[in-house]
């Protein structure tokens, strides 16, 4: 193992060691609702989705709610979670294609999800990992893309490209819980506002 590889893991067991119970913030009842907060958590915390859904979740009970559902009063459903015109499009368009084209369930590939409306490779990873413990990659959001960065995991200028430099770093076993780990400790430790990072616990490292 190089020096690299050896450096990321040590960092990792210190996560591990800071913030031990992180994990999926985002509440849900089925795998249809945890793709629907997931698309809500772009830009947005997830304590405001967790807010929104509790209502929009009673309100919309199935897929074909969604699918019969009409853009403008889900608009204003959602309007809380910003970028709600862009949102409210994905959402009722992922239903329709899912429940054209799966029968109503979600995908368990990575082919197959990022085909779905709204999709790309952060929400995949997330849905695959907590829907089905398919992990086929790494969720890189704003906060593990930022992270990457600061800790020298990588220098990549995409989250596409972060996502692989994380991957040739850390073993497969790793990649689900790694994101839950990063986000976390920037909530907590290392936020996006300027910051004296001597003061963050992996400083040292």
């Amino acid at each position: 193992m190089d020096k690299k590889r050896k450096r990321a893991m040590r960092i990792l067991r210190e996560l591990k060691k800071i913030v031990p119970d992180a994990g999926m913030m985002l509440q849900y009842k089925n795998n249809w609702e945890l793709l629907v907060a997931v698309i809500l958590s772009a830009q947005c915390t997830d304590k405001k989705v967790n807010e929104v859904t509790r209502a929009l979740f009673k309100k919309y009970r199935t897929l074909d709610d969604y699918v019969r559902a009409k853009p403008s009063q889900f608009e204003k459903d959602i309007y809380q979670t910003g970028f709600y015109k862009n949102k409210t499009k994905n959402i009722l368009s992922a239903a329709n294609h899912i429940k054209r084209k799966h029968g109503g369930k979600i995908p368990k590939t990575m082919e197959e999800m990022i085909k779905i409306p709204g999709v790309g490779r952060k929400t995949a990873n997330v849905v695959l990992g907590n829907a089905h413990g398919v992990v086929e990659g790494i969720a890189v959001d704003t906060h593990v893309f930022r992270l990457a960065h600061a800790l020298r995991f990588s220098d990549g200028k995409t989250p596409e490209v972060v996502e692989r430099d994380l991957m040739n770093l850390f073993p497969k076993k790793e990649w689900f819980r790694l994101t839950y780990y990063l986000i976390e400790y920037g909530r907590k430790f290392c936020p996006a506002r300027k910051h004296d990072h001597k003061d963050c616990p992996l400083s040292k490292m």
